[in-house]
Formats: structure tokens, C-alpha cells, sequence
């Protein structure tokens, strides 16, 4: 994934550039706005970080102008900014998304990780197994026949079908049901969806196998 990252702070740039590098993202670094407009106009980005006071030209108008060129590019935004004004301004200008300074990394990470879910869909388009997801209709079919999920339940196979053959902690799931809206699984909530697609999967030569401490894994059947 290549990610944009609009942050005019050295020491905090290099820092990102790190850290995301770390997590799998290739990283192009614009230290203002006039050079992450150009960017965003030259180069193809699957993601993109605008820090909101950007010199020469600030984040908002960033994202203006590429909301006219690239409508469907996710944007997240950085600011120092934390007031309600500031937040709903930034999301009525375009954003997918806002973090205020200072913030943690893994938050930001999985905010990344939220947007390019809910913005690259095809990514789980692909089959598995017996499996094929269909992400845009949200549907989910076993050899030809349509598997009936509940809203959450398509949302956790989901997941485990993007994060294939990786395990995927309960943590990771309390998320994703939460960047859909919904709230997180609490008690043993998730080991009750967990049993329910095991059940619905039994004809998709799929497992969801349990790794004790750590969460779930899904992987085809030998």
C-alpha cells in the first residue's frame, strides 16, 4: 500500500515514516502542502495523511483539491486541533477521517486499516476455498449458494478471509465491528460468532482453528 504522509514536523515525520514503513506501508513524504498537491496529482497513492497546518498550502485546501481529482481516496487528517469545530470541519471538507495531536501509533495504524477495509472492498473479493465474498453487496457465496450472515457475522468473516492464514486477535475483531458502527464484543460474545460461522463454513473446506492466547485462524482444510 502506498501511503501519502503531508507532515511539515521533521522529527515526527520521520518517526511515521518508520513506524508505517514497519507496518507494510510504502511511505512518500510531502514537508508542505504545495508538494503533497503535486504528489497527489503526479503519483498514485492508495492512502493519504494530511497534517492540517501544512505551510504554503494548508491540509484543508489539500483536500479539497484532491477531492476533486480523486474522489474515492481515503484521507485522514492530522491536527492539533481537538475542538468540535475543527473536527466537523475538517470531515464536512472531505475527510474519511481525524486524529488529533498528540496520539498513539497503534490507533493510528488502525484507523489506516479501517479506511482501506471500507475503501478497498476487492481485497476480499477473491475466492477461498469453496468460499467468494462479494464485499460491495456485502454477500457471501459457498459453492453457488448464498450463506446467510448477520451483520456482524459478515463483518468477522470478513476479516478473518483478509487476514488469511494470519491470526486475528480479538482485539482486531473489537475493531472492526466498532469502525462499523456497532459495539465491541464484550464476555464471550465473539466465541458465540466464532461457533456460528465455524457451523455456517462446514461446506466451504474452511476451519477457523483457535490458537490459545493469541486468537483465531482461518485456513482451508487439508
Amino acid at each position: 500500500m502506498k501511503l501519502l504522509l503531508a507532515e511539515d514536523d521533521a522529527m515526527l515525520a520521520d518517526a511515521l515514516t518508520t513506524q508505517l514503513g514497519g507496518a507494510g506501508f510504502e511511505v512518500e513524504h510531502a514537508p508542505n502542502g504545495a508538494v503533497a498537491d503535486y504528489l497527489l496529482q503526479k503519483q498514485h497513492f492508495d492512502i493519504a495523511v494530511l497534517d492540517i497546518g501544512l505551510p504554503m498550502m494548508d491540509g484543508l485546501a489539500v483536500l479539497q483539491h484532491v477531492r476533486r481529482t480523486h474522489p474515492s481516496l481515503p484521507v485522514l487528517l492530522l491536527s492539533a486541533r481537538d475542538a468540535l469545530d475543527d473536527r466537523v470541519a475538517g470531515l464536512q471538507a472531505g475527510a474519511d477521517d481525524y486524529v488529533t495531536k498528540p496520539f498513539d501509533f497503534p490507533e493510528l495504524l488502525a484507523r489506516l486499516q479501517a479506511l482501506l477495509r471500507r475503501t478497498q472492498p476487492a481485497s476480499a473479493s477473491a475466492p477461498f476455498g469453496r468460499l467468494s465474498l462479494d464485499a460491495t453487496s456485502r454477500r457471501a457465496v459457498v459453492s453457488g449458494e448464498p450463506l446467510e450472515l448477520s451483520g456482524r457475522e459478515w463483518t468477522l468473516l470478513e476479516l478473518l478471509v483478509n487476514q488469511r492464514d494470519k491470526v486475528v486477535t480479538k482485539e482486531q475483531i473489537n475493531q472492526a465491528w466498532s469502525d462499523e458502527g456497532g459495539e465491541t464484543g464484550g464476555g464471550n460474545s465473539i466465541e458465540v460468532y466464532i461457533h456460528r460461522l465455524r457451523r455456517k463454513l462446514e461446506d466451504a473446506g474452511l476451519v477457523i482453528r483457535t490458537v490459545r492466547g493469541l486468537g483465531y485462524l482461518l485456513e482451508a482444510q487439508a
